[in-house]
């Protein structure tokens, strides 16, 4: 559970930054070609990192369109098949969901696969996610390129917020002794987390670092979010206390 986890982007910033990222992953295609690899996702080609992502874009276009249910919609009412050239699909394809974000509005209720994070399963908490979808895996096309750029600053500093309101919570149970961390993260807040047997209780803080504290992980937004998505490791980020603390925070996550 998470408290005080709103986003900073608006809905149309959101919209806005899905499509500039995702038209940055589709520059950054041409440029490395769609035969190279992907350093990030060793197993995939560009050509795979474009493909997965369109198919991201079609299947949220689906679950925004279906409104409130009770579970996502039916894989095979998702058509999925690249339709002539894979760019264009791709473009296609994210101009689609963000046509059906748009059309929804950000406090439509869907179904997402949050539900237990107690975060908002709402068509602004998809949006929300999406801009991070699409801002790191166009970084891992950049990467295939040989020319990675920096995240979007407003972008990286939300997505500390959104990791922890969505992803972190989970995971279930904390598999260590119970701790308690604060993430010092700039422009992305200052949070403490509760680490325990029914998981993480995750809260901002505004004021005193509280007591009892086994670590403070400190770094720029764009550290943090690139080591939650492990693109970089834990590189840039600096620990206080409990040195193992970092490392057993990075591991829980499967990212599935």
């Amino acid at each position: 559970m998470t408290e005080s986890s709103a986003p900073a982007l608006s809905f149309d910033d959101q919209l806005a930054c899905i499509a500039d990222r995702s038209a940055a992953l589709r520059a950054a295609a041409v440029t490395a070609g769609l035969d190279a690899r992907v350093p990030a996702c060793p197993d995939w080609s560009v050509a795979d990192l474009v493909t997965h992502l369109a198919e991201v874009h079609l299947f949220w276009s689906a679950v925004v369109a279906a409104g409130p249910a009770d579970g996502p919609p039916d894989p095979a009412s998702v058509d999925r098949a690249v339709h002539g050239d894979l760019l264009d699909w791709s473009a296609a394809a994210t101009a689609k969901m963000i046509a059906a974000l748009r059309e929804a509005g950000p406090e439509r209720g869907c179904w997402t696969w949050w539900g237990s994070a107690g975060a908002p399963m709402t068509v602004g908490a998809v949006a929300r996610h999406q801009v991070q979808e699409a801002a790191v895996h166009a970084l891992d096309a950049q990467q295939a390129a040989g020319r990675p750029e920096p995240l979007p600053p407003a972008v990286a500093a939300d997505g500390v917020g959104e990791h922890l309101a969505v992803e972190l919570p989970t995971n279930g149970a904390w598999p260590h002794d119970p701790a308690r961390i604060v993430l010092a993260a700039g422009d992305g807040g200052t949070w403490l987390l509760d680490l325990g047997r029914p998981g993480v209780k995750v809260s901002r803080q505004a004021g005193a670092v509280p007591a009892a504290v086994a670590a403070t992980i400190t770094g720029s937004p764009e550290d943090f979010v690139l080591a939650f998505y492990r693109r970089k490791g834990s590189a840039g980020l600096h620990v206080t206390g409990d040195a193992k603390a970092l490392e057993r925070l990075l591991e829980w996550p499967s990212l599935d």
